[in-house]
């Protein structure tokens, strides 16, 4: 299977778009390449070409964005950076967040500029061929557009390919419009895509891929959401039923059309762990993995096993033995070590989320050794123990980010189920991912004794007195356990409306913060600003539409 990561390498975007600073000036952005738009979208090979191009826009930072309730970074000062967001005491001047906008930006013009071109072209409307590269584009452009609704909510937005810069100067767009279109983009989609199979590459937008990320738009829009007149806010209940009837009916469509081929991992002993592994293996596979941010030295470096995992020791080698001994993972983030002792002895998740040991150089031995640590965990899912051996580069690794995958939409669609009154269809799919984790099944009759103090921490902000409420308890346990550190579980915490809450009792019951503050962000998060980003400093500026208001609290 040839990965999409290799074609970045030669399509190099021939229409690719100039990086400016302001998402005013990258609306303006012109292609570098000596063709026009209408000289250039004229053969079926160029629009491929244009395709590939918005991938390799989607890049970047999908690594791990603010601290949550599992992890926290080494650093606790104020580095204008990743710390500073992590710890809640950003800035709009904030770097991280400023290349966080400019990214999504980008990748939003570059989509805009390649869906116009596609569908102008000759016999767009009959050619299936083109159809299916435009709605991959609308996948990414859906994609994008959920990036910048969830992270900093109202925003400018167009989806048209702006000509003239005066043009590009755009007041805030309503949130719900920007949904509509992240909706209609994901029905084009999944109406012009196949399902994958055994030949499909998870790093390419599939029918699968359309409608688990339209699942987990509709969960996100049916939860809570800060409003610019600084309040959380959440749809009335109609609309609520009607954004979850549309989770049910993606995850129907899963089972009666995507069955055949999508699930869990294949392995015979831990197809938990195995997958993992996998990913940290650059090993492709669309069964479970249902799209992916693909990276590859030099042109995409990617952290996830270096920055974002277990330490590992610089190898002390002369240079022909680099092929040989792992590379140096120089970990900047640390897991609540709590969390080893929320999982079940025999729930195989948990020796892939917490991991509790380092690799350090043996120089006597010249070789990596494995040390044991207690009170310290680490970020489990990506390892350089799982990759190859050798190393292009001691910082960067070439494992890819799973964006979403078959394990979230399951228990999506139990939440769906639940919140719609549909208990037993909740707890059925809930014990789907526990039977594949090797955890005991979940039911009313062991629900205080798995879901309750001592094994876990009580959570006083949830009402368990019904059972829909013991299946929310249920669900805030089981994400964290399925989907740690995989970009999703600040977003839910936001949707639940529980996030303040949830951070401050983390805080204070951690054995991280016994000699020190070390993870402050249950001290230092606002209710009514952090669920957002400020819009950064230099949009600010530039744009006048926005009337110099920022995001509430900034």
């Amino acid at each position: 299977m040839k990965r999409l990561k290799y074609l970045y390498l030669s399509g190099l975007f021939s229409i690719s778009i100039l990086s400016l600073t302001s998402c005013s000036d990258i609306l303006t952005e012109k292609p570098v390449n000596v063709y026009e738009k209408d000289d250039f979208f004229i053969r079926e090979e160029n629009a491929e070409m244009a395709v590939i191009g918005v991938y390799a826009g989607v890049t970047g930072d999908y690594n791990l964005w603010a601290s949550d309730d599992i992890y926290y970074p080494n650093r606790t000062e104020n580095d204008n950076g990743q710390s500073a967001l992590c710890h809640y005491i950003s800035t709009p001047a904030n770097q991280s967040i400023n290349s966080a906008w400019k990214n999504r930006y980008t990748a939003l013009n570059r989509a805009n500029y390649t869906i116009d071109g596609i569908q102008q072209m000759k016999g767009y409307r009959d050619n299936k061929k083109l159809q299916s590269l435009a709605a991959e584009v609308m996948f990414l452009r859906a994609l994008v557009s959920f990036d910048l609704v969830r992270m900093w909510g109202d925003v400018p937005y167009t989806t048209e390919y702006s000509k003239n810069y005066e043009d590009t100067y755009k007041p805030r767009t309503d949130r719900q419009i920007i949904y509509d279109q992240i909706i209609s983009d994901l029905d084009y989609a999944k109406k012009h895509l196949v399902w994958a199979d055994n030949s499909s590459s998870p790093e390419r937008a599939t029918q699968g891929s359309a409608r688990a990320l339209l699942m987990r738009v509709q969960l996100h829009r049916a939860g809570y959401s800060l409003q610019m007149n600084g309040k959380l806010e959440r749809p009335d209940e109609d609309k609520r039923k009607n954004y979850l009837n549309t989770v049910i009916e993606e995850w129907e469509a899963f089972q009666e059309e995507g069955g055949n081929f999508h699930g869990f991992y294949e392995d015979t002993e831990n197809s938990y762990e195995a997958l993992f592994k996998s990913f940290s293996a650059e090993k492709l596979n669309s069964k479970e993995s249902l799209f992916e941010i693909a990276y590859q030295y030099p042109n995409r470096k990617g952290n996830f096993g270096t920055m974002i995992g277990v330490p590992v020791g610089q190898p002390v080698i002369a240079s022909n033995e680099q092929n040989s001994v792992m590379g140096r993972a120089a970990n900047q983030f640390q897991c609540l070590p709590e969390w080893n002792d929320f999982f079940e002895e025999a729930d195989q998740r948990r020796q892939v989320m917490v991991a509790m040991h380092t690799w350090d150089w043996n120089t006597e031995q010249h070789t990596h050794v494995r040390r044991e640590v207690t009170n310290t965990a680490y970020v489990g899912k990506w390892r350089r123990e799982w990759m190859p051996l050798g190393y292009d580069d001691p910082n960067s690794s070439n494992a890819n980010f799973c964006y979403i995958r078959y394990g979230e939409i399951v228990l999506t669609a139990a939440e769906a189920y639940n919140e719609l009154g549909n208990t037993a269809k909740a707890w059925e799919l809930i014990n789907m991912i526990r039977k594949r984790a090797k955890a005991t099944e979940l039911s009313l009759s062991n629900y205080k004794s798995l879901m309750k103090a001592p094994k876990v921490w009580d959570l006083n902000f949830i009402d368990d007195s019904d059972e829909t409420g013991k299946i929310r308890t249920v669900l805030f346990w089981e994400r964290a356990f399925e989907l740690a550190y995989e970009g999703v579980r600040k977003y839910d915490l936001i949707r639940w409306g529980i996030f303040k809450e949830t951070l401050q009792l983390f805080g204070q019951k951690t054995v991280a913060n016994q000699k020190g503050i070390y993870y402050p962000a249950g001290n230092n998060f606002q209710t009514g600003k952090h669920e957002l980003f400020p819009i950064p400093e230099d949009e600010m500026l530039i744009n006048y539409k926005l009337n110099n208001k920022n995001n509430p609290g900034y």
